[in-house]
């Protein structure tokens, strides 16, 4: 069985920051990687669900609202996937740190804090979700080039 995209990169070389994981056809798949992989330091599932609710509806109301397809956590707990039809790259870039701005500026519970809109509404905190978007929203700040192909770690 062939081994997919990501499990071909040498994780060991990937620093936080953002990557074009894959083209395919009109959809892009960024990989928002907030963490260093296997360094031992990682988001814990309330930080990264807090994440998830409040950059999933930031980004859902933002300028590539349309072509947004989906965002949610990687399971390694080092970052979170976007998946953007008909991608600028600038632009999706420009509007993640609009988004993760926003989180650091909002006041109030993290969005879908309830028992109806979620299945573990309890497991969110949005200091948690604050701290960790400022630390991406750095770490994004101080990239010389935003968005390198994985290819490059190969």
């Amino acid at each position: 069985m062939q081994k997919i995209q990501s499990f071909r990169i040498d994780h060991r070389t990937l620093d936080p920051g953002i990557y074009v994981s894959r083209v395919d056809g009109d959809v892009t798949t960024y990989d928002l990687r907030t963490r260093k992989p296997n360094s031992g330091d990682y988001m814990d599932n309330v930080t990264m669900h807090s994440v998830e609710h409040m950059l999933a509806t930031l980004l859902r109301n933002s300028s590539i609202q349309d072509n947004i397809i989906y965002f949610g956590p990687m399971g390694c707990q080092t970052g979170f996937y976007l998946l953007v039809r008909n991608a600028n790259n600038q632009q999706v870039l420009e509007e993640i740190k609009i988004a993760l701005k926003a989180t650091m500026d909002h006041q109030g519970p993290v969005f879908g804090q309830s028992a109806v809109e979620c299945g573990n509404y309890r497991s969110l905190d949005i200091d948690l979700a604050k701290a960790e978007c400022g630390r991406y929203l750095d770490i994004l700040n101080q990239e010389q080039t935003p968005s390198f192909q994985y290819k490059d770690f190969l």
